[in-house]
């Protein structure tokens, strides 16, 4: 039987009322989620990446892409039971119980509050590097105000600057590739060879997958696709569909353009015996294949995707994850009020804007800024994502008695072991500062849970039908 069409009676069967637009196509959904990945991100973080993976970068990517498809597997299934904003918060709310909803959302928040203070902060040091003119502060203020009118704009204007940028990356990315491929068939660097993918003298798992650990981060934002689910015009299976596609796609560019990037190197045993503290590995592998131009022309456009295109999604997948939240009584009630003719979560998008500027400024002073913001934006995630697989077996084979054995217990499963083994090797840092962000979540729970704001999640209110995710809990 055909699914129906996604519109406004979805949303108000769990009890809520359809306010955002709902304007976006499949088309729209996946240049989101592509703008989001960054189908440039491999430049940015290249040369952390290559040192880790022995200098086999390709095939740590190839391994993440992956990982993470079973991720994307997960999503695609409580995209499809539960089409409304709110990602892993909605999906573990309804598909386990309403607390511990509103716990993954909590993680989550770890990643996506911090991440556009990452990437603005990203963007403004490579940004200050070519104008050193302009102080780092000064560009990081220009981002989040340019990025923050587009959002408040309307979905419909963020959805055709994502177009643009799109193009623009994937046309320096084109650039880079067909240079890099003749100037490999010319002679330069080491030629063509399958190193990057497979390299006997340097493998081994740990080492691989020490690297994926860090690729990951280059693969962090197809899930932000689903905090579109309440504005997008298709079936509810396009959100899974779109996520899918954007993860193999982007995956393949990542693949393509490190495997290039590799055989370019000037100096791959000194890249991976002492590092890439400047981030600037990918530039100087761009510059052996055309000069100086080249590497200017690759630093400008990951700033640009970073700074602009990247964190003005960012910015929106925050503010509806916030939305989301706060109509659920989980959060500030002033968070879910929604524009009433421009149809977007003003104040969730206004402090979001706010948070990042603060947030970027203070780690701008710091030396560790980056790095401190990359790892809880990883563990933040990750754990999340831990409960997303969880959920898709408690939801359709515990409760509710599924026999599709590879879609709801054997791929969240492999999912759930794989990004175990990468939150447990993780920096140890992060693991400590993770987990203080999820005690304080748990003390806030406790505090609603206490002044009777308990979370009622309506699993499906068709048919008169009232139960919640808090009364299938008990």
């Amino acid at each position: 039987m055909s699914e129906p069409d996604l519109t406004s009676h979805d949303v108000e069967r769990y009890g809520y009322t359809q306010e955002l637009h709902r304007s976006l196509s499949f088309t729209d959904l996946l240049v989101y989620g592509l703008v989001f990945m960054v189908p440039i991100a491999p430049f940015g973080i290249f040369g952390g990446v290559f040192q880790g993976s022995g200098g086999m970068v390709a095939l740590a990517y190839a391994i993440g892409m992956v990982a993470m498809m079973f991720t994307a597997l997960s999503y695609a299934q409580m995209s499809r039971a539960f089409p409304m904003a709110g990602s892993v918060y909605t999906y573990a709310g309804r598909g386990i119980a309403a607390p511990v909803g509103f716990l993954s959302g909590w993680m989550i928040l770890l990643d996506y509050v911090l991440i556009p203070g990452l990437l603005y902060l990203i963007a403004s040091i490579a940004m200050h590097s070519l104008i050193a003119a302009v102080p780092v502060w000064l560009w990081l203020v220009g981002f989040v105000v340019l990025n923050t009118v587009v959002n408040y704009t309307g979905i419909e204007m963020t959805a055709k600057v994502n177009k643009v940028m799109l193009v623009g990356e994937l046309v320096v990315l084109a650039i880079f590739v067909v240079i890099g491929i003749v100037a490999l068939a010319m002679g330069r660097g080491r030629g063509f060879d399958f190193t990057p993918l497979y390299n006997p003298d340097t493998f081994s798992i740990s080492l691989v997958l020490g690297a994926v650990s860090i690729a990951v981060l280059s693969f962090l934002g197809f899930d932000g696709i689903s905090m579109l689910a309440e504005e997008s015009k298709e079936q509810a299976r396009a959100i899974g569909r779109s996520m899918v596609a954007a993860l193999l796609l982007a995956g393949t560019l990542f693949v393509v353009q490190t495997w290039i990037a590799a055989l370019l190197v000037p100096d791959p045993a000194t890249l991976i015996a002492e590092g890439d503290a400047d981030g600037t590995a990918f530039y100087d592998a761009a510059a052996v294949a055309a000069g100086p131009w080249l590497a200017m022309l690759t630093a400008l456009a990951t700033a640009i995707a970073w700074g602009f295109a990247n964190a003005l999604v960012a910015q929106l997948a925050t503010s509806r994850l916030l939305y989301a939240m706060a109509r659920d009584r989980q959060l500030p009630s002033f968070l879910a009020k929604v524009h009433p003719t421009k149809g977007v979560p003003v104040n969730a998008t206004l402090l979001v804007a706010a948070v990042s500027l603060v947030l970027g400024l203070y780690m701008s002073t710091r030396e560790d800024g980056i790095t401190l913001l990359s790892t809880l934006v990883n563990f933040g995630a990750l754990s999340a994502f831990l409960v997303l697989h969880v959920s898709v077996v408690w939801h359709y084979v515990v409760r509710n008695g599924s026999r599709a054995w590879f879609k709801h217990l054997l791929a969240p499963a492999a999912g759930f072991l794989i990004l175990a083994f990468v939150v447990v090797n993780a920096d140890v840092a992060a693991q400590t500062l993770g987990f203080v962000w999820l005690g304080i979540g748990a003390l806030l729970l406790a505090f609603l849970l206490a002044t009777g704001r308990r979370p009622e999640l309506v699993l499906d209110d068709t048919a008169g039908s009232t139960s919640t995710a808090s009364e299938v809990a008990r």
